[in-house]
């Protein structure tokens, strides 16, 4: 089979009904293909690797990724991306080792942190700042079930400048809005 992002979405699609979850993973896919820009990754592989990196938890919450794992190298995916899913689960014991493992990890979280910030305003992801994003941040009351250790830890892993990283997820993400459900 060869690996495509058509079908990759084909994947998602099967194992997760959840509108939301199906957000997500866009998103992240959105993110980790700026990323692979930034880093000279192969854009096609790591904004697959985005897309897929949740495909399991909606069927497997108490597997995930490992059952997602299995899947993914019965249809021969490449080791690369699988690692890359199984790093991203803090409790795998896998650890980043490349730099597409460690972006993963970091913007996982911080997407999800972005989109409820885009919720509550008006102009949804038009315009959102990254002053926004880090006051919010801040707020621990505020999107109370994203883990803010990960999204610190997952930047620092990468050795970048917070506001470069969350600038860059802010805008990947506006990019694909439209798909995001922000019209």
């Amino acid at each position: 089979m060869v690996i495509t992002k058509n079908n990759a979405w084909q994947l998602l699609c099967q194992h997760v009904q959840a509108e939301s979850l199906r957000k997500h993973c866009l998103a992240v896919s959105a993110a980790m293909a700026s990323d692979a820009q930034k880093y000279n990754g192969n854009v096609e592989i790591w904004r697959i690797t985005g897309l897929l990196h949740d495909f399991d938890y909606e069927k497997f919450p108490d597997k995930h990724p490992f059952a997602g794992v299995e899947i993914l190298k019965q249809q021969n995916y490449p080791d690369e991306i699988i690692q890359a899913i199984l790093g991203h689960a803090t409790y795998s014991g896998v650890a980043r080792e490349t730099q597409m493992a460690k972006c993963l990890f970091a913007v996982d979280e911080l997407c999800g942190f972005v989109m409820a910030c885009a919720y509550v305003r008006p102009t949804k992801l038009e315009g959102l700042e990254l002053k926004s994003v880090k006051k919010r941040l801040k707020e621990k009351s505020f999107a109370a079930k994203i883990n803010r250790a990960e999204i610190a830890q997952g930047i620092a892993e990468l050795g970048v400048p917070e506001d470069e990283h969350i600038a860059l997820v802010i805008k990947a993400m506006q990019g694909i809005s439209l798909d995001l459900g922000f019209a």
